[in-house]
């Protein structure tokens, strides 16, 4: 990479680490961690942990908090990581649309390892939901800039797979 991207978007569906990756790649970068998951509305919240999926109509205001937020960072002066699904291609293009520059991270481990993590925490997402996120991810296409990182590893590999990805 030519640069370290000022502004990182740790992706994929719940339970892939983004949270974990995306603390240690903030305190690696001097940058602000932004959890994506506290910028939902209480609707969001509710209707993902009575077990329905959100729809495009749900996550549209939320991707907006989220790229004004970035921008507002970026406006003082300050770096960010973002733990945030952005699943699919057109919700990255929405969160790019508030910050064109943003570069993507996204640990990518199969279903049953997924599930598995996410019936052992305490989330309001629950593991019943998998399927919908996974049915529903994009992949990173070529024009989009990033890196995919093996999140089958253990958390200190997996970080500094992404360290390495942005350094």
């Amino acid at each position: 990479m030519a640069h370290t991207p000022r502004h990182v978007v740790v992706m994929g569906v719940s339970g892939n680490g983004k949270s974990t990756v995306g603390a240690a790649l903030a305190d690696h970068l001097g940058a602000v961690f932004l959890e994506g998951d506290d910028f939902h509305p209480e609707a969001n919240v509710a209707k993902m942990s009575a077990g329905t999926p959100l729809t495009d109509d749900d996550r549209w205001p939320w991707l907006d908090a989220l790229a004004a937020e970035i921008a507002r960072r970026d406006k003082a002066g300050e770096r960010t990581v973002l733990a945030c699904s952005a699943l699919r291609h057109t919700y990255r293009d929405r969160l790019r649309a508030g910050m064109p520059g943003l570069f993507f991270v996204h640990p990518v481990a199969d279903y049953d390892t997924i599930h598995a993590r996410m019936q052992a925490r305490q989330h309001f997402m629950p593991p019943a939901l998998l399927t919908s996120q996974f049915d529903t991810l994009e992949d990173l296409r070529e024009d989009e800039p990033g890196e995919v990182v093996d999140a089958t590893a253990p958390p200190n590999v997996v970080i500094g797979e992404a360290i390495a990805a942005v350094d």
